[in-house]
C-alpha cells in the first residue's frame, strides 16, 4: 500500500541528519517572524474572560462541598466538608477556620456520598437555626439521604450537636446520584435536591416516578408542622405522588442555588455518558430523566417528549464530565455577567455562564478543574471551591501576552506554503493498518518530533510521543479538502486538538475557536469543538490514536517506489531505539473474519471501551488484544437501554438483530457510537461486524 506523498527518500544517514537540522530550524533567512517548524507549537491565546484568585490563604480544607454566609451577615463564612464537618472562619486575608460541627463519626462517605450541603434558616440570627444534609447508615439499600436541623446558642460560634433534630430520610438503593444540595428559597422554604438513586441509567425508574423522592426536587416548610408541612401549591400536595415533590425528572442535582433578585431557580443536573444539563426549575416542571438526556431522547431513537422541559443550556460529555451548578452573579466586578448563572465541570474545567433564554458564553477553558461548589457574599460576588482545599474569588482576567497558534495553517510550519496541501519538508507521513472511520473521508497523516527527542513504547504497544510534537491530519471528501486538524502534545506534557477549516478553493485554512458545520454534496461536515478532540483521543488511549505498533507495523512505499518497513524507518530516524517487535492489525481480505471485526472495533471504538476510560465506558474493553471471553459483551445484558429491541444483549452470537453494539453502530440519533464526530453511518464496517456475530455460535 502506498503513501499519497512520499515520506522521505531512502539515503542513509545524511538525509536523516539534514531532516533533524529542518525540524530544529526557527525559521528561514529573511522570514519576520521566524516561520515554525510543526514542533514546540505555542497554545492559543486564552480566551479565558475570566481567572480565579486565591483568597482566605489560611483556611485550606480538602473536600469542600459548601460555601455560605449567614443570611444578612457578610463578616463570616461557613464551610462543609464532605468528610463531615462544617468549619467557620472570618471573611478577611489572615482568616483561620474552625470547626463548628463534627459529623465525621456519623457520615458515610463512599465516592460521591458524604455531608453534602448545609443551609441557615432566613431567621438564623434570631433563631440559630442551620441545616444540614449528609448521608447516614441504614435504611434497606446502600445508606440514607438525611435532612437534620441543628442549633446554635452562640450566634454559629458553635453548632450544638445534641441539638440535631431529623426533619428527612430517604433510603439511597446505590452509593451514588445522591444529590444533596439544600437551601431556603425567597418563599421561606426549605428546597432539597435528590438524585435518581444511582446505577446507571436509572435502573428503577426513579426519575419519572412521582411516587418516590428520589430523582427530584422537593419543598418543605421546616416551620410550619413537626418535622415539616407541605406547602399548598406543591403539585401533588392533594394527591397524585409525593407531596414532597416541587420538580422531578432529575438524574442527580449536585449543586443549585436561587438567583437572589428575580427568585429563579437554577440547577445543575449530572448526565450520563453524553449530555450535561443546566435547567431552569419551576413548579411541577418534569425534566426528562430518563426518557431524555440533554435535550436527546435517551437510549432510544425516539420517545415521547410532550410534558418534559428541556435545559436552558447543555455541553457533551468529552471524556469525564460532571457539572457543578453554580450561582447567577449580582456583584459589581464583573458587569458583564450581572444575571448570568455560573457553572463549571469537575472534570473539563471549563466554566461558562448562560442567560435566561439560554445564550452560553465560555468564561475559561480550565480554571474550574477540580471546583466542587459556588458561594456567594451579600455583595454578590463568587467564590469557588476547589476539591483540593483552595478557595478563590471570580476576578476579571488580564489579557494575555503572546504570538499564540497561529491563525492560517500555512503558518504553523505544518504544511508547505507554496502548496499548502502537501507536507514540508521535515515532517513524515505515516499510515495506519486499520483507519478510524471519518464519514468516509479519505485522510493524510503526518507526523513532526522536535529533534533529538524520541518515542517511548508502552508495555500495550502504545507509543508515547515526547512534549513538542504534533500530529498533523487532512480530510478530503470526494475532491474536496474539507479540514486539518493538529493534534499537539504542548511542552507542559498536555494535550490539545485544533482544527483549521479550509477556504472553498482550498488556499490556506483559518484556526476554529468553535464547532462549526459545512455543507457538502450529500453531507454534511462537522468541524468539532476544541474540548471535543480529547473525546476520542482519551488518556486510556494514550491522546494520540493510530501511534501504536499494531497500526504502524506494515509496509509502506517510498519515493523511490521501494517497499520499507514503517517501524525500520522510524528507527533510522531516531524516532525510536531498535525496532519493536509487533502484531500488525489484521486488515486484508484474507485475514480471518474474526480478526477483522475485532481490529475494526479496537480502532473505531477501544480509545473509549477500555481500562480505566473516562465516563463510564471502561465496562467492557474492546482492544483487539484482550480475548473476546474477557471483552465484556458476548451475551452481556444493556446497561444503558435497549434501543426498543426485544431480549437485546451488547452482543448476541449468531443473532445481529439482538445486537446492540450493531445497532448503536447504524443508529444517527443520540444512540449513535461513537457518540460524537459523525453523522454517517458506515455501512461496510457495519457488515463487517454483523457478519461477524451471525458467525459466531456461542460465547467463549
Amino acid at each position: 500500500m502506498g503513501s499519497r506523498a512520499a515520506l522521505l527518500r531512502r539515503s542513509g544517514v545524511a538525509l536523516v541528519a539534514a531532516l533533524m537540522v529542518a525540524l530544529s530550524s526557527p525559521g528561514c533567512p529573511g522570514d519576520d517572524p521566524p516561520r515554525l517548524r510543526c514542533v514546540d507549537l505555542p497554545r492559543p491565546p486564552s480566551l479565558d474572560k475570566i481567572a480565579l484568585e486565591r483568597v482566605f490563604p489560611g483556611v485550606s480544607i480538602p473536600g469542600g462541598v459548601d460555601l455560605v454566609q449567614p443570611p444578612g451577615d457578610d463578616s463570616r463564612w461557613f464551610l462543609a466538608t464532605q468528610g463531615g464537618q462544617v468549619v467557620a472562619f472570618d471573611a478577611s486575608d489572615d482568616a483561620a477556620a474552625s470547626v463548628v460541627l463534627d459529623l465525621s463519626d456519623a457520615v458515610v462517605v463512599d465516592g460521591e456520598a458524604g455531608l453534602l450541603g448545609i443551609a441557615f434558616h432566613p431567621d438564623f440570627a434570631s433563631n440559630g437555626e442551620l441545616f444540614v444534609s449528609y448521608n447516614a447508615p441504614g435504611g434497606g439499600g446502600a445508606f440514607l439521604s438525611r435532612v437534620s436541623r441543628f442549633t446554635s446558642v452562640d450566634d454559629g460560634e458553635a453548632i450544638d450537636r445534641a441539638s440535631e433534630a431529623i426533619i428527612l430520610e430517604v433510603e439511597q438503593p446505590y452509593t451514588n446520584h445522591n444529590g444533596g444540595d439544600l437551601g431556603f428559597g425567597p418563599d421561606g422554604l426549605l428546597y432539597f435536591g435528590l438524585g435518581d438513586g444511582g446505577s446507571a441509567g436509572d435502573p428503577q425508574g426513579n426519575g419519572q416516578d412521582v411516587d418516590t423522592l428520589l430523582g427530584a426536587m422537593l419543598r418543605i416548610d421546616v416551620d410550619g408542622g413537626s418535622p415539616y408541612a407541605i406547602p399548598p401549591d406543591n403539585p401533588f400536595a392533594q394527591g397524585g405522588g409525593r407531596p414532597e415533590i416541587f420538580a422531578w425528572g432529575l438524574r442527580n442535582p449536585w449543586r443549585w442555588s436561587f438567583d437572589r433578585e428575580t427568585g429563579d431557580l437554577w440547577v445543575g443536573d449530572v448526565g450520563q455518558h453524553v449530555w450535561e444539563e443546566v435547567n431552569r426549575v419551576v413548579l411541577g416542571g418534569n425534566y426528562g430523566w430518563n426518557v431524555k438526556e440533554g435535550a436527546e431522547c435517551y437510549a432510544a431513537d425516539s420517545c415521547a417528549e410532550d410534558g418534559l422541559i428541556d435545559p436552558v443550556a447543555a455541553y457533551r460529555n468529552t471524556s469525564a464530565a460532571s457539572v457543578i451548578g453554580g450561582v447567577v452573579y449580582r456583584g459589581a466586578a464583573l458587569p458583564e455577567l450581572v444575571g448570568r448563572f455560573i457553572y463549571s465541570d469537575f472534570y473539563l474545567g471549563t466554566i461558562w455562564s448562560v442567560d435566561a433564554a439560554g445564550s452560553v458564553t465560555v468564561l475559561s477553558e480550565g480554571e474550574g478543574r477540580g471546583i466542587t461548589a459556588y458561594g456567594q457574599d451579600q455583595a454578590g460576588e463568587v467564590y469557588a471551591v476547589h476539591y483540593d482545599g483552595g478557595i478563590y474569588r471570580l476576578r476579571p482576567r488580564p489579557a494575555d501576552e503572546g504570538p499564540g497558534l497561529p491563525a492560517r495553517l500555512s503558518e504553523t510550519g505544518c504544511v508547505d506554503p507554496a502548496a499548502p496541501t502537501t507536507p514540508p519538508a521535515g515532517l513524515v507521513e505515516y499510515e495506519v493498518n486499520v483507519p478510524f472511520w471519518s464519514d468516509g473521508a479519505t485522510k493524510s497523516r503526518w507526523l513532526a518530533i522536535p529533534a533529538g527527542k524520541a518515542i517511548a513504547v508502552e508495555d500495550d504497544g502504545d507509543l508515547t510521543l515526547p512534549p513538542g510534537s504534533t500530529l498533523v491530519k487532512s480530510f478530503h471528501v470526494g475532491e474536496a479538502l474539507v479540514e486539518t486538524r493538529l493534534l499537539v502534545r504542548h511542552d507542559d506534557g498536555g494535550w490539545a486538538g485544533y482544527s483549521y477549516r479550509w477556504d472553498p478553493e482550498g488556499g490556506d485554512a483559518e484556526l476554529l475557536e468553535a464547532a462549526d458545520e459545512r455543507a457538502l454534496e450529500g453531507q454534511t461536515w462537522g468541524f468539532p469543538a476544541r474540548g471535543e478532540c480529547l473525546f476520542c483521543h482519551t488518556d486510556a488511549a494514550g491522546r494520540s490514536l493510530g501511534i501504536e505498533l499494531g497500526q504502524l507495523d506494515r509496509t509502506i512505499v517510498d519515493a523511490d517506489g521501494q517497499a520499507v518497513d514503517q517501524l525500520d524507518r522510524w528507527v533510522e530516524l531516531g524516532w525510536l531505539a531498535a525496532r519493536p517487535s509487533a502484531t500488525p492489525l489484521p486488515a486484508a481480505p484474507s485475514d480471518p473474519l474474526e480478526a477483522r471485526a475485532r481490529a475494526y472495533l479496537h480502532a473505531n471504538c477501544s480509545h473509549c471501551h477500555r481500562p480505566m476510560a473516562p465516563g463510564g465506558r471502561s465496562a467492557i474493553d474492546l482492544r483487539y488484544a484482550t480475548p473476546l471471553a474477557d471483552v465484556g459483551i458476548c451475551d452481556a445484558a444493556p446497561r444503558s437501554g435497549d434501543l426498543g429491541i426485544a431480549d437485546a444483549r451488547l452482543l448476541a452470537p449468531g443473532d445481529p438483530q439482538r445486537s446492540l453494539i450493531l445497532a448503536r453502530m447504524r443508529s444517527l440519533s443520540s444512540t449513535r457510537m461513537p457518540e460524537i464526530g459523525s453523522a454517517v453511518v458506515d455501512e461496510e464496517g457495519a457488515a463487517l461486524v454483523e457478519a461477524w456475530i451471525a458467525s459466531l455460535s456461542a460465547c467463549p
